[in-house]
């Protein structure tokens, strides 16, 4: 964050200062609000949640260091009393942005967008100071604390934007607006909140009516492949930057093939020239994402080359996203736990079964070990059994359903398409699912691991490499 003295930030938020003894006095470190990352001079926002009140570690905030609090009561240390925590945030950020001037790259989409926010982190970075999303925290506090991070050094800011209804994303872009606006798709991620894929598609275009026109040096970066998002060229003023495999992107793939561990490879067309990339993740579905990463390095001023060697040499910054571990038996874990949508679990499983044959090589199998995928409404039943079909379709070799109703589905639609005897099976939860693996794996065998957050399968991946020796 760039030095603010808490009279500034008093002045900025509405606030009032108390027990202060020097209004003068900065905030030169990060903003906060878990007491326990606190640093010398940060500034500690004090949220007051279902579980915990961040009052009530006001005091250990400034013993660790923390210049002053910020509250919505005298706590007793330095503070800066606001009506509200988040809003004042969110005040800080824009004024914070505002100042340095930095290129803000937002994205949005209902599949992949913390692997595409990662991907072009590390392209930007490659190129210029970079300041980027950390995880997902891509919400109405996660942002401004982001942006807040951000230095007179920062060149650019990527910031992730989640939504959960309609309204969401404009109130984020009118916290940091953004110059380049990323859609990556519209899918069904959440549709039992949202009530349909045309309620998502208005929800996630809200980021391109908020882009300045084209004059001003407003950039649309639109999924070509995907024909709600393509259709938001006409939501916006900015400038529009196809992406995709379709003809007529200005970034496109071509000869887009796998490699024998399941990591893609392809031709990448700027309208500067070709290049080759082979990215060291794992899944064709992240051709999209890397196409989305060289659009906005292309809008950016980035080579065709640098912007292929750079995509060559990303990984996977974000724990639990397709995080691919090799025990020291031989079996290999894909921990892709995060979280799940329809999508992203047909993504997952087209990558395990690519990784599958380089393990067939060896003798080994592919296990989809897969837990149920949360808020999906009415269309619940239909997408879990159309998962447990596509298993049986892409011939993985064993599938692991894990938990209730849900996961019952899972199998139930693998049932249907053909798996019968030992191919698949459901247990009551992740120690169940544990239990049975440690005893079935042998070398060469490949596991993906995944379902909805809120489960916690991670759990999993987790307990069969502990001990294990992992290598990565």
């Amino acid at each position: 964050m760039i030095p603010l003295s808490l009279a500034e930030i008093a002045d900025i938020t509405g606030g009032q200062l108390h027990d202060i003894p020097d209004p003068s006095a900065e905030v030169t470190g990060s903003v906060v609000y878990d007491s326990r990352e606190v640093e010398q001079g940060s500034l500690f926002a004090a949220f007051n949640g279902e579980r915990v009140d961040g009052h009530d570690y006001a005091e250990r905030a400034v013993a660790a260091g923390a210049a002053a609090v910020l509250a919505t009561r005298p706590v007793g240390v330095p503070a800066v009393v606001v009506p509200d925590v988040q809003e004042a945030l969110g005040a800080l950020a824009r004024a914070v942005v505002s100042r340095l001037g930095t290129d803000v790259v937002a994205l949005t989409g209902s599949a992949g967008k913390t692997s595409t926010k990662d991907l072009i982190a590390q392209v930007l970075q490659s190129h210029a100071p970079t300041v980027w999303t950390p995880g997902s925290l891509n919400n109405e506090i996660g942002l401004p604390v982001t942006a807040l991070r951000a230095t007179p050094e920062t060149r650019h800011l990527v910031l992730e934007m989640g939504a959960r209804g309609i309204g969401h994303i404009a109130y984020l872009t009118g916290l940091t607006p953004p110059r380049i606006g990323v859609v990556l798709n519209v899918g069904t991620a959440h549709i039992g909140e949202f009530g349909g894929r045309e309620a998502i598609a208005q929800a996630k275009g809200e980021l391109v009516e908020a882009l300045p026109a084209e004059a001003e040096g407003g950039v649309a970066v639109l999924n070509a492949d995907d024909p709600l998002v393509r259709a938001m060229a006409a939501r916006t003023k900015a400038r529009t930057v196809l992406f995709g495999e379709a003809e007529d992107a200005e970034v496109r793939a071509a000869n887009v093939r796998m490699t024998d561990h399941g990591q893609p490879s392809f031709t990448l067309h700027t309208p500067s020239g070709c290049s080759d990339v082979t990215l060291r993740l794992y899944g064709e579905h992240h051709v999209s994402n890397a196409l989305a990463a060289a659009a906005v390095a292309h809008v950016l001023g980035m080579s065709t080359d640098e912007i292929a060697t750079a995509l060559s040499g990303a990984g996977t910054l974000s724990r639990w996203r397709m995080e691919v571990t090799e025990r020291a038996d031989g079996v290999t874990i894909v921990n892709d736990a995060y979280n799940a949508n329809p999508e992203s679990m047909r993504a997952a499983l087209r990558a395990l079964a690519a990784m599958g044959s380089a393990a067939q090589e060896r003798g080994g199998r592919t296990w989809a070990v897969l837990g149920p995928m949360a808020e999906l409404g009415d269309a619940s039943l239909a997408e879990h059994d159309a998962v447990g079909r596509l298993v049986v379709r892409l011939n993985v070799s064993k599938l692991v359903a894990v938990g209730g109703r849900e996961a019952s589905w899972l199998q139930l639609g693998a049932y249907n398409e053909g798996s019968w005897g030992e191919e698949s099976v459901l247990v009551s939860d992740a120690q169940a699912a544990v239990d049975l693996l440690r005893r079935e794996l042998r070398p060469g065998d490949v596991v993906l691991v995944k379902a909805s957050r809120s489960i916690g399968l991670e759990r999993i991946a987790q307990a069969l490499l502990e001990g294990e020796g992992a290598d990565r």
